[in-house]
């Protein structure tokens, strides 16, 4: 009906959060017995008999009740006759339920804690998945395949790993590592992190570039026109004509097939990427209106040009050269995160040739090091963080993932032996999820067996633990990840065999 059930005497203790202390059940009136009756009924051919109850609510240290705590049958330690419990032993009792109550609360107050902990943890690690469309899931697929590694490590019996044992406070270490090693991305602009051709910063430069071979096509066309009407030979300037504007056509599709960055670029390739610049246009528009004060500073160090002026038809200027609001403070060889770090000299060169002269992928190396400091970022952010000494391991094991085994990582170029297993565990979980992530938009999403390859090659060169590579393989991790987290044509055959490193 709502209200209060004081029939009973637990929920009476507890409603009313008073001490209630019966000497014989039988004898009183004051709750309803009738259950503690029929377990006497149920039990009697043990001579058992309930008889004194002393129920005593138990109170926080907010004087909120929390439980009640119940004794029955008060037996006399040298008669064994069982009697009511007398006025002395009740505040005795009384204290004693106050202090579980205390460290009851204390317990449930630390289960609380621990979840809200976890929670804020998934919060940060999905609000940075979501951040980014090409990157969603990261920081949820790499704890669970950490956690699976580490395992498998765990469950060895034999070889390297045998001594290598996991208590329940290496795995929250664990846990809570993982799921923070990409905290610093926070502070990681998107357009760089999401950066999918060479030319891209907020928008795509190449639709600008190709206007620019447009406007060298209607040059080429005018001129033809003119030339045919001073009285030319119209059909070999006409054939002329034909051939510049498939010279045109070829120099533009082989400068957007470069921006898309799928392959390599060799030197042969950079070097066209430069002729094809040096071609000119005629700009007859001021480019120095209509643009935010910060680009309009830049421009400032370069006189503007009389107009109309002739320029390449892609170049690399002054203002392209964006220089750091703050030096970074890792550029400093003694700053106290003993981070080792290469500081470009500007934090963005959007150069068109630069951008399109980059050798592999599409990040310039001041695009690629701004990335890279989402790990000192990460690194500051949690050596900062008052970590209870059972997770104090954390910074370390969540900052190891672009460390390399032989000293060439980031960033602090440690070796192998100066990271421990489970900061190991973390570099191949990072990476074979990036191999296998389907939704990067820099990259196709690659197979099992490609995956598995180009593991191989960082394992023979040192840039990942071996021991625990091949540990990846035999305890069958990779593919119980792939069958979990791949898409159906990412998962072919695969003979581990060949993927082993001597």
């Amino acid at each position: 009906e709502g209200l209060p059930n004081t029939h009973n005497i637990v929920t009476y203790a507890a409603n009313e959060g008073k001490t209630v202390n019966i000497p014989d059940v039988y004898l009183s009136d004051d709750f309803d017995f009738t259950g503690t009756k029929k377990f006497d009924e149920a039990f009697g051919f043990k001579g058992f008999r309930s008889t004194s109850f002393l129920t005593v609510p138990m109170k926080n240290n907010a004087d909120e009740v929390i439980g009640v705590l119940q004794l029955l049958n008060r037996t006399d330690p040298e008669t064994k006759v069982v009697g009511p419990f007398d006025g002395g032993i009740q505040p005795i009792i009384e204290a004693l339920a106050s202090q579980a109550a205390v460290a009851l609360d204390n317990a449930t107050l630390l289960k609380e804690m621990t979840e809200l902990q976890q929670a804020f943890i998934q919060l940060l690690a999905n609000a940075l998945d979501a951040k980014s469309p090409y990157t969603g899931g990261h920081c949820q697929r790499v704890p669970e395949l950490a956690q699976m590694l580490t395992e498998a490590a765990n469950s060895e019996t034999t070889g390297i790993f045998k001594d290598f044992n996991l208590s329940e406070e290496d795995r929250y270490e664990l846990y809570v590592a993982s799921w923070m090693h990409d905290c610093g991305k926070v502070v990681t602009p998107e357009y760089v992190v999401d950066k999918s051709t060479k030319l891209e910063t907020i928008t795509d430069r190449i639709h600008e570039v190709r206007v620019r071979f447009e406007v060298l096509k209607r040059d080429a066309e005018i001129d033809c026109l003119k030339a045919i009407i001073a009285g030319g030979d119209a059909a070999a300037l006409q054939a002329a004509l034909t051939a510049r504007l498939a010279e045109i056509d070829a120099d533009y599709y082989f400068i957007a097939d470069t921006n898309v960055g799928g392959e390599f670029l060799d030197d042969d390739a950079k070097a066209r990427v430069k002729t094809i610049a040096e071609q000119t246009w005629t700009r007859t528009l001021n480019n120095r209106v209509g643009i935010s004060i910060e680009e309009r500073k830049r421009f400032e160090r370069t006189p503007a040009p009389e107009l109309p002026v002739v320029e390449p038809l892609l170049m690399d200027r002054e203002d392209h050269l964006i220089p750091y609001e703050v030096q970074p403070f890792s550029a400093d060889p003694d700053n106290p995160y003993g981070f080792k770090v290469d500081v470009p000299e500007y934090k963005f060169n959007k150069g068109e040739v630069y951008n399109l002269s980059i050798s592999r992928g599409t990040l310039t190396n001041e695009e690629r090091f701004i990335i890279n400091d989402h790990i000192v970022q990460t690194a500051v952010m949690l050596e900062n963080l008052p970590l209870p000494k059972a997770l104090r391991r954390v910074p370390e094991i969540a900052c190891g993932h672009h460390e390399k085994i032989d000293g060439t990582g980031y960033p602090r170029k440690l070796t192998g032996d100066q990271m421990s297993v489970q900061a190991r565990v973390m570099a191949i979980a990072d990476v074979f999820e990036a191999l296998t992530a389907a939704d990067r938009p820099y990259k196709d999403r690659k197979t099992l067996s490609q995956s598995l390859r180009i593991m191989s090659f960082m394992a023979k060169d040192n840039h990942m633990d071996r021991d625990l590579y091949h540990l990846f393989l035999d305890s069958g991790v990779y593919r119980d990840y792939a069958d979990k987290f791949l898409l159906e044509d990412q998962i072919d055959e695969v003979d581990i065999e060949e993927y082993r490193v001597a």
